[in-house]
């Protein structure tokens, strides 16, 4: 029965990598709670419970005060009892321990005592599983698919350990079955008392920066340099590496000889795609690089505090740059950490058109290197033929202006669509204007008619109707034939 004890305490030791003392303690304090409830009515609550190492059992003894004279039978012993019990040697104020049958443990007792004592080991093994890593944060670990609850994963660790994936930290489209070797990531551990400690997750962005420390040794040995990396989960991924060293090129190194290394992670991510970034400490390259595959034309930041930027892209390139459902701009914006705003170049032409068409509407004339695809050079050969504004250079021809500028006709043809729009928007602007001119003309026209009929006596106004009303229909109606034919 001894050495059943001392064995039992033994092998959960060694199972569970805990400290033997911290188990007897354990057991010591199970032990005392049911000897208080069992022997309630003896001794109330001044018991003490031992362990005997070298018999290797449990000792329960009643803790009592020596007194002259017993006032409290549960706590105090009177003289002659104790020196009946103890000798001579005992005198009043000592302390006696009087032990207890253990065989007088109840099954409730022993019950008590097993569930405080099973208490106690869980709490000890949650600390132990706690220290050991809550430093092991960020880290890839490998497992085995053990059950499913409610839609999270349990994942099998060994040594009676698990950890579970929540449905949010799962990669969607991916299906898994019980028995199948898995990679995770730990995100959290937690020192809860119910449910698995440890928290993993097959959607964090960590779990694809331990897959390409992995798989590409460059970055292992810190040549390349994971700047950032964003994910959603199960479609596309996008990751920023950079180089300490000039001859390795950052991107190259992650998708390894015929893209070998990147499509090694693609298969472990179930076919999530993946866009390897080239890192740049100037955010607009950065986001030019983001935008991948997309070509950007030009960056503009628009609001550094803010971190606002405008991305201009070809009309071919835009549908790229937004991607399905805006995923490519909005990986590229996380990855980067500005607001990126896509400007279709087409768009931005016809903007910055109206604004010259204002300017000529407005009797400004518009210099011609003010226009797109004309440079500085150019502008000065077309002013010393005297083309130094937009409207005459859309008054040009195609064949003096590659005459002039000695370019191919499809350039010289393109300056000149480029300035035919800005005197488009011109007439369109002046002819918004004239159109709000008008009422205001008809309106002052009425009013003055209204003042010359107001000096017409009455009568006469009469008689010349009548008089001429006849007359003067046709007229009216062949005049206003005339007008229109006109």
């Amino acid at each position: 029965m001894t050495s059943s004890i001392g064995q039992s305490i033994d092998i959960l030791c060694n199972e569970q990598g805990l400290d033997r003392d911290m188990i007897i303690e354990a057991m010591k304090d199970a032990v005392k709670a049911a000897a208080r409830k069992q022997f309630k009515d003896k001794t109330g609550d001044s018991v003490q419970v031992d362990w005997n190492t070298e018999e290797g059992q449990i000792e329960i003894s009643a803790q009592k005060t020596v007194v002259q004279t017993v006032e409290d039978p549960l706590t105090e012993l009177s003289l002659e009892e104790a020196v009946e019990l103890a000798g001579d040697e005992i005198e009043i104020g000592d302390m006696l321990l009087l032990p207890l049958p253990t065989e007088e443990l109840g099954r409730i007792a022993a019950q008590t005592a097993k569930q405080i004592l099973v208490q106690k080991v869980r709490e000890a093994i949650r600390e132990k599983v706690y220290d050991e890593y809550i430093d092991r944060k960020g880290e890839l670990i490998n497992g085995t698919v053990k059950r499913f609850e409610r839609g999270d994963m349990i994942v099998d660790l060994g040594n009676n350990l698990e950890a579970i994936v929540p449905r949010k930290e799962q990669s969607r489209g991916e299906m898994w079955n019980q028995g199948e070797r898995i990679r995770v990531v730990i995100i959290d551990v937690s020192k809860e008392q119910k449910g698995q400690q440890i928290i993993c997750s097959r959607a964090s962005a960590e779990l694809l920066k331990r897959l390409f420390e992995m798989e590409v040794p460059e970055i292992y040995d810190e040549t390349v340099v994971i700047k950032s990396a964003v994910r959603e989960p199960g479609d596309r991924a996008k990751i920023a590496v950079t180089s300490n060293e000039k001859d390795v090129d950052p991107v190259g190194a992650c998708v390894g000889m015929k893209g070998s290394r990147v499509q090694a992670i693609i298969k472990e991510l179930r076919g999530e795609k993946i866009d390897i970034i080239e890192w740049s400490d100037e955010p607009s390259v950065f986001a030019a690089n983001a935008l991948s595959p997309a070509k950007v034309s030009q960056v503009r930041i628009t609001h550094i505090d803010t971190r606002l930027m405008e991305v201009i892209v070809g009309e071919d390139q835009l549908s790229l740059a937004i991607g399905k459902k805006g995923q490519n701009v909005r990986l590229a914006t996380r990855l980067v950490g500005w607001d990126i705003k896509i400007v279709s170049e087409e768009l931005l032409k016809k903007e910055i058109a109206q604004k010259m068409g204002k300017m000529m509407a407005s009797g400004q004339p518009v210099p011609v290197d003010s226009l797109e695809g004309v440079t500085n050079a150019q502008a000065e050969l077309l002013a010393a033929k005297g083309i130094a504004d937009v409207e005459a250079l859309a008054a040009a021809s195609v064949d003096d202006l590659v005459d002039i500028l000695d370019v191919s006709l499809d350039d010289a043809e393109a300056i000149k669509v480029a300035a035919n729009v800005v005197v488009n928007a011109r007439n369109s602007e002046m002819g918004i204007e004239e159109e709000a001119a008008e009422p205001e003309v008809e309106e002052q026209a009425v009013e003055e008619g209204s003042e010359e009929t107001t000096e017409v006596e009455p009568a006469e106004e009469a008689e010349t109707a009548e008089d001429a009303g006849p007359e003067t229909e046709p007229e009216a109606g062949s005049d206003g034939e005339a007008e229109v034919e006109k």
